[in-house]
């Protein structure tokens, strides 16, 4: 089978990588890809949100399933398109989608379905922001609308609150993602990100991971796409049936219920407490970086995956998990996430890829002069896996020494919180 990905980061990466282990899947095309998938597939230079020349691209070439990696191109209706001209493809609707595309549809579902979240307001004007700020008084502040998961900002005062909604709605931040904004309650506890395989009426939960938003150690710092992230993670253990009863389960049937049936991955990110938790946000994919870890311990063929969520029968599909834990600790460019500079000479990937159980997925590459250069702010992901996470957190890093190039940056304590590593 040909098998299109959709998009260029380390996400699409560890796609590409899964795939090339399927036996059914006999050549891989990536679209725009990066350098690190053109070495397991052909690159393809249309971008990831260019939906009708994918299309056409699909039907020329006799694209047998198309899998799409990143939010953009669900926003466009790349699903739909694809529908529409009869090829075969793996993610959701632009209806379905929304979910992730806005923030106050999410809330309104998860209100539909019982499910548990945190309280919010919706901020349309100055009055709005005023009321917000005074009832909740520690907050966070979010654009509606995609904003490449930078579009929170963390207040914990009633003018930091007024100061967040005047950044993201005046300045324009974050462009259409700021014409309206959710205020909610701050929550406490630790993040966690369960992702689910869905077929539109069945869900099943992977291995429960967790990301690290903020640029610096110790949770110092701007929010981030994700700075590193380790699977499994012990901050949901035994809470996983719960939450696929309470989440999945519940907004499935009420997507379906709207018209809008959701197959592809769904993506919640938990706010835990103690045995308590809340929805914090949704995301209609694979996370990144979470995506490389988990698919790191994906033992069952990811294509049979795909064609059984599209197919209506992911409930006759047994999905099978590697024992052991995998991180992924993200290197990236100098100035990440404001301003930075690009085509600075990576070396030592090599290197690090000889290390037992290391894999070093590409996020923001290209292939120049007969180099591999910076191309992006999050450049590279170095994820291992082990027989423990404190295993898989210290091969990460002992494969992430090896990288240079000018400017890198990279935390040091992805999984700290709960091993304990120094």
């Amino acid at each position: 089978m040909k098998v299109l990905v959709v998009g260029s980061g380390g996400r699409e990466h560890a796609i590409c990588w899964k795939f090339s282990q399927s036996r059914n899947v006999e050549r891989i095309f990536c679209a725009p890809g990066n350098a690190g998938t053109g070495t397991i597939a052909r690159n393809i230079q249309i971008a990831a949100d260019d939906v009708a020349g994918l299309a056409q691209f699909a039907e020329n070439e006799g694209i047998d399933l198309t899998f799409v990696g990143p939010e953009a191109p669900m926003e466009k209706g790349i699903t739909d398109e694809f529908n529409r001209r009869g090829l075969v493809i793996f993610g959701p609707s632009a209806a379905a989608a929304r979910l992730e595309t806005s923030k106050e549809f999410a809330k309104e579902v998860m209100a539909g379905a019982g499910v548990p979240t945190a309280r919010y307001e919706i901020v349309h004007t100055a009055d709005d922001a005023k009321r917000a700020a005074e009832h909740f008084g520690r907050a966070a502040v979010k654009a509606d609308g995609l904003a490449a998961g930078k579009g929170v900002i963390i207040c914990t005062s009633s003018s930091e609150i007024l100061d967040a909604v005047r950044t993201l709605k005046d300045q324009s931040l974050f462009g259409n993602a700021g014409d309206r904004i959710v205020v909610e309650e701050l929550l406490e506890g630790d993040e966690a990100s369960i992702l689910a395989f869905c077929d539109g009426k069945t869900a099943t939960i992977m291995v429960p991971s967790q990301d690290h938003k903020r640029i610096y150690d110790g949770d110092a710092g701007k929010n981030t796409g994700g700075m590193g992230a380790y699977a499994p993670t012990p901050v949901v253990q035994g809470l996983e049936k719960e939450i696929h009863d309470k989440v999945f389960v519940p907004v499935l049937r009420e997507m379906s219920r709207r018209g809008t049936p959701y197959v592809g991955v769904l993506y919640a990110g938990l706010m835990v407490n103690g045995s308590e938790f809340r929805v914090l946000e949704f995301n209609a994919r694979f996370g990144d970086p979470e995506a490389q870890p988990v698919l790191s311990l994906l033992e069952t063929d990811l294509l049979d995956i795909s064609q059984a969520c599209i197919d209506g029968r992911l409930g006759d599909i047994d999905i099978k998990w590697k024992a052991g834990a995998s991180c992924c600790v993200i290197a990236a460019s100098k100035g990440y996430p404001d301003r930075y500079e690009k085509g600075k000479i990576i070396e030592g990937i090599e290197d690090a890829q000889k290390l037992d159980s290391v894999v070093v997925f590409h996020s923001g590459t290209k292939t120049e002069g007969g180099n591999i250069v910076t191309d992006g702010g999050r450049v590279l992901g170095v994820t291992a896996t082990g027989a423990s996470i404190k295993e898989a957190i210290a091969s990460a890093y002992d494969g992430i020494k090896l990288i240079r190039f000018d400017g890198m940056h990279y935390r040091t304590d992805i999984g700290k919180a709960v091993t304990g590593r120094s």
